[in-house]
């Protein structure tokens, strides 16, 4: 039997296609700062707010995305969804992209997909080809169907990738931590909430001292800068209330503990040419 990959056309018509197949034959741009990125499919977005998104990561972040191309797509699927038959499944099924949008396929879809790319798959044309192997990073622009959700995404996914690359300055770890044995009200995001009670956890009652557990404290430390990073690149791209990133499982920080992350952030990376940080606080009613 012989097998011949299908076109991108032909596959697009079978309703999905293969993020490494959109990575192959989707071009790719560089923005001012660095970030290699991509439009796919029936996206619905404009060029130019998309663009000013992506430059929004400053310079000195865009340093750490250098093997990253962050492509955005209608849908990309929560499952593996291979439409090429096969008579063997490895059990770990290539993420799927749709180059549309129906309510069906969104029930089945998720912020981001990651796909490991060829090396020189996911640069600009003008930029060198190089041996390093590359990372995709797909988003559902269809799902998150308004400005604010898609940057905080993209945000979110750049402030992990920073984690992932150059770790945690050690300024940010101390002023963390310093708030979490003071007792500082509420956290960024669910994994920070969850990782700092597992840090201070009680010993026996014996002493009642606070006994620390290293590894939920270093977990708790990135998952408060990758936090950090992206809201403050979520205030350089769109202005919005703090209150809006309210979940219900734990409480936000507490505003004042949150600026002070966020002025370190900004000390740390600071904002491109044409972008400005702030806080502005709101007077109560």
């Amino acid at each position: 039997m012989v097998e011949v990959e299908r076109t991108m056309e032909e596959r697009i018509q079978s309703g999905l296609v293969a993020a490494t197949q959109v990575a192959r034959e989707t071009a790719v741009r560089t923005a001012t700062n660095g970030v290699n990125f991509a439009i796919f499919g029936e996206t619905n977005l404009d060029d130019a707010e998309l663009f000013r998104m992506v430059q929004t990561v400053p310079q000195s972040v865009a340093a750490a995305l250098v093997r990253k191309t962050y492509y955005f797509v209608p849908l990309a699927m929560a499952e593996g969804r291979n439409t090429t038959p096969t008579a063997h499944r490895t059990g770990k099924e290539e993420p799927m992209i749709s180059p549309t949008y129906t309510t069906e396929l969104a029930d089945l879809s998720i912020c981001h997909r990651t796909a490991a790319l060829d090396a020189g798959v996911g640069i600009a044309a003008s930029a060198q080809a190089t041996d390093d192997a590359r990372e995709g990073i797909f988003l559902s622009a269809r799902l998150l169907n308004d400005r604010f959700s898609l940057a905080f995404e993209f945000f979110i996914n750049v402030g992990h990738a920073l984690v992932d690359e150059a770790g945690v300055p050690e300024t940010f770890s101390n002023l963390a931590w310093t708030q979490a044995v003071a007792d500082v009200r509420g956290e960024t995001s669910l994994d920070a909430w969850e990782s700092r009670a597992q840090a201070l956890t009680q010993s026996s009652p014996s002493d009642g001292k606070p006994r620390i557990d290293e590894k939920a404290r270093a977990e708790f430390v990135e998952a408060a800068f990758s936090d950090a990073v992206a809201i403050y690149q979520l205030s350089l791209a769109v202005d919005f209330d703090y209150a809006e990133l309210r979940e219900r499982e734990y409480p936000l920080l507490a505003p004042q503990a949150l600026a002070d992350r966020l002025r370190l952030v900004a000390r740390l990376f600071p904002p491109n040419p044409g972008y400005e940080f702030a806080i502005r606080y709101r007077r109560r009613a």
